[in-house]
């Protein structure tokens, strides 16, 4: 039942954006006068666990529920616990979840009690007052203080952190310190071209060839096989004993590896993060109590699987690769 791709990738990772909404407006993820989807678009928990049903029949052995913020979507945690079952039968192999940390401190218990191990948390600067105007309405001390729960329920917590020109560059080594300090892994991503927000993304771009080199002088990397299931390449860092990961969809794709597909709270499945062709897997969904229709719908779009995404940042380039918000995909 694996599905395979034009370019012969198995696809055995999906990533569910289980609403596009959230408590924070990072700048460089989304507008700060956001229009969000109407409830009534969404699909429901139980279409979501439906849905994810099938994917994990068709051979998807890696989950990660994202958002938007993921834990502000109303009852998550029923979905939670129902993909779990996925876990037990040994059909799925790993239920992760990418979080701000907003409200962890109030699930991180029952996530790891679902049978979750590890969880990635959004975090680019220590400052809480850089923290405040990154995010434009978060608290850094509720974040610190749902890391701590999430450690103390047992979650294996890795921090991560878009690398932004003139505002976090400096502070990375501080960042990378502070997470192998408490055992964390750290990986660090590019910006990419996604939807209109309020600043212009060639200011905010920076390189992480740049960032690597710049890590290079205070300290010893060396490249590691490591592999998580996603993008990241990893190294490890003498000075620390720590990991680093690099996510770099701008200087060096990664593509030719890509393992991945995305699903919205719509129903909406991408098939590249770069790129806009879809395929509306909600309408197959409702038309039948059975689940041919969507398993036939779900093939036909990975049979249009892209060779590779058409992000660009350049001063030519002013619109986004795609018209879509970060926040609708999901990270």
């Amino acid at each position: 039942m694996n599905m395979i791709d034009p370019f012969g990738r198995t696809i055995s990772y999906l990533r569910v954006s289980v609403t596009d909404r959230c408590d924070f407006r990072c700048t460089y993820c989304m507008a700060e006068d956001m229009a969000f989807l109407p409830k009534k678009d969404l699909l429901s928990l139980e279409e979501l666990d439906r849905l994810t049903t099938v994917f994990v029949e068709k051979g998807v052995k890696k989950l990660r529920l994202t958002g938007g913020e993921p834990l502000v979507r109303k009852n998550i945690m029923h979905l939670v616990r129902q993909i779990s079952r996925h876990l037990e039968s040994g059909a799925l192999e790993e239920l992760t979840l990418t979080t701000n940390g907003s409200q962890l401190s109030r699930f991180a218990a029952e996530l790891a009690d679902c049978g979750v191990k590890r969880i990635n948390v959004s975090l680019d600067t220590l400052d809480p007052q850089k923290f405040h105007a990154i995010t434009r309405w978060g608290n850094l001390d509720r974040v610190m203080a749902g890391i701590d729960a999430a450690q103390a329920a047992g979650l294996k917590v890795k921090i991560n952190a878009v690398a932004l020109k003139g505002f976090n560059d400096a502070e990375l080594p501080e960042l990378m310190r502070w997470a192998h300090g408490r055992g964390m892994d750290l990986t660090v991503i590019e910006t990419m071209p996604m939807g209109e927000i309020d600043e212009d993304r060639t200011d905010q771009y920076l390189p992480l060839s740049l960032v690597r080199a710049g890590l290079e002088r205070q300290f010893t990397l060396a490249d590691i096989p490591y592999k998580t299931g996603g993008p990241a390449r990893y190294v490890e860092v003498a000075e620390t004993g720590g990991r680093l990961g690099f996510i770099t969809p701008m200087t060096h794709n990664f593509c030719e590896s890509c393992n991945r597909v995305r699903l919205t709270c719509t129903g909406t499945l991408y098939m590249c993060l770069g790129q806009d062709d879809a395929a509306d897997l909600r309408a197959p969904l409702r038309a039948s109590e059975g689940n041919e229709l969507v398993s036939d719908a779900i093939d036909e779009a990975i049979g249009r699987k892209p060779k590779g995404h058409d992000f660009i940042i350049d001063r030519n380039t002013s619109r986004p690769a795609v018209s879509r918000h970060m926040s609708v995909t999901g990270g």
